[in-house]
């Protein structure tokens, strides 16, 4: 397992949930929720500074059959310009079901998803983060697949 923290992001077209990580890379929690559009990538450097990340951790959501949709498009653009904008590495790494997970959860919780949407995706951040640390731990390899910039 690759030592130091890592801010895991679930993106979507209105809110982007973030989470982060221990540095030994064990457990996740919920930080934030980022308004999209203007300022975001910023605001994500700018934690990952504060909280003095190494990576960020960016969740494609395929569809159940694996194929790219309008959202894993979304969240492919977000990361390559996330990518450009930072000097940390961005990984993309399969998210299906976060979001459905994160809700679930939070239901069980007795939170209702209505008023906890933000809440929801700090959440899914937090699921697709876990998931990633889990996929490292149990493989020994850096999880997804890590967004390479043309130059």
């Amino acid at each position: 397992m690759r030592p130091g923290a890592r801010i895991g992001i679930d993106v979507g077209s209105v809110r982007i949930g973030v989470a982060l990580s221990d540095r030994d890379g064990l457990l996740a929690t919920p930080v934030e929720t980022v308004p999209f559009g203007d300022g975001d990538i910023a605001r994500l450097i700018e934690l990952a500074k504060e909280l003095d990340a190494m990576e960020f951790v960016v969740g494609l959501p395929k569809s159940l059959s694996g194929a790219n949709g309008p959202a894993a498009d979304l969240a492919i653009a977000f990361a390559h310009s996330l990518a450009q904008a930072t000097e940390l590495e961005v990984r993309l790494v399969d998210e299906r079901l976060s979001t459905t997970q994160a809700t679930k959860s939070l239901q069980q919780a007795g939170r209702n998803a209505k008023q906890s949407r933000s809440v929801i995706d700090q959440q899914a951040a937090v699921v697709i983060l876990q998931s990633a640390l889990d996929m490292e731990r149990a493989s020994g390899q850096a999880p997804g697949e890590c967004v390479r910039l043309e130059l």
